[in-house]
């Protein structure tokens, strides 16, 4: 346990390995990159730092990383002060609208936008803060009743409300694929997520821009890549195995 009482990491090796994960992570990137013709440069890796100790995260920032995912606004609260090197932050989990009020000056990207109510939280707080957040619309592509994200049938909707607030940039999209699905499913999936954003693109919305696709984590972010992400989010194979209660990453 680390001041705070976040879970820690399970074993000193895991810190300890830390920078030999990231680098085999990396490569694997590059190879995804390299199937599809696409540069190395259009993904960015963030690290899910879920339950890991304020050490494991300086640990992957001092291994080359500088984008650090988190799923919980407390946690970050708590652990992200902890922290000297710079970094980018960006919230992949759920975001409850009585925690958004923290969210501006914590995190730099919010993944997680899918309803209209979270937007107008986000852009209050953020214009009182001066900032501007970057947002990805959430979207369920799988449809199932576990998963948050609006479904695919009222993403035009929700983007063309998303966009009138100020103090908030939606970039792009994000999606959560089934958990142990077969590549064919998988495949389904971060096409059917592509697909969406260009075609968003093509409606051309006032302040919606369609940049990015956070799709894909540890089981199959390469795949992802395959299919067009442009972030990837992945914990397990940087920081070690969760327990099952922590969820996937």
């Amino acid at each position: 346990m680390w001041e705070g009482g976040i879970c820690a990491v399970q074993n000193t090796a895991s810190v300890n390995g830390i920078r030999d994960r990231v680098r085999s992570v990396l490569e694997r990137i590059a190879s995804a990159c390299a199937r599809c013709n696409r540069p190395v440069r259009d993904v960015t890796l963030i690290a899910v730092t879920k339950t890991v100790p304020a050490e494991g995260v300086v640990e992957a920032l001092a291994a080359g990383l500088r984008d650090i995912g988190e799923n919980r606004v407390q946690e970050a609260r708590e652990k992200f002060p902890l922290i000297a090197e710079p970094f980018t932050g960006h919230l992949i989990g759920r975001l409850q609208t009585n925690k958004a009020r923290f969210v501006p000056g914590l995190f730099d990207w919010v993944h997680s936008l899918d309803r209209v109510e979270l937007a107008e939280v986000l852009s209050k707080r953020a214009l009182l803060e001066g900032k501007v957040l970057n947002c990805l619309l959430q979207v369920n592509v799988t449809g199932e009743a576990t998963k948050q994200g609006v479904p695919l049938s009222e993403l035009p909707k929700l983007a063309e409300a998303v966009a009138a607030f100020p103090g908030i940039r939606v970039k792009g999209l994000m999606t959560i694929a089934a958990l142990g699905a077969p590549e064919g499913e998988l495949r389904r999936t971060f096409a059917s997520l592509r697909e969406a954003s260009e075609e968003l693109k093509a409606r051309a919305l006032p302040g919606v821009e369609m940049q990015h696709l956070s799709m894909g984590m540890s089981g199959d972010f390469e795949i992802a890549i395959e299919e067009g992400a442009t972030m990837v989010r992945v914990g397990s194979a940087i920081f070690g195995p969760r327990d099952a209660a922590h969820g996937p990453g």
